[in-house]
């Protein structure tokens, strides 16, 4: 027997038996590209679990920023305080009567 009849005959009947069992090839195909699938939509599920959390934490973060600035700014608008720093900083006073002057416009 030659070499190459024995590789026809081989490939023959590789061929024949993948016909015979066509269903069970297409069945098989099916399952490996499930389990594919199902690994490829557990790993984006997991990347977009880790960006949720990180956005989470990237919120917090903002809302505590957002906190320390709301009660910065109550601090800095309390009217004590402004005429305190004007009396202070800039030697402001309230006018007195002498101080005023009234003006007519014809």
């Amino acid at each position: 027997m030659k070499k190459s009849e024995t590789n026809f005959n081989l490939l023959f009947i590789i061929m024949s038996d993948l016909s015979r069992h066509l269903f069970l090839i297409i069945l098989f195909s099916a399952v490996i590209f499930s389990a594919v699938a199902v690994i490829v939509s557990t790993h984006k599920n997991r990347q977009l679990s880790i960006a949720h959390e990180r956005l989470i934490k990237e919120k917090d973060n903002l809302d505590v920023q957002w906190r320390h600035l709301i009660i910065e700014q109550g601090a800095l608008t309390e009217h004590n305080r402004i005429e305190r720093a004007v009396k202070e900083k800039l030697n402001m006073r309230r006018p007195t009567r002498e101080d005023e002057v009234l003006l007519r416009v014809d």
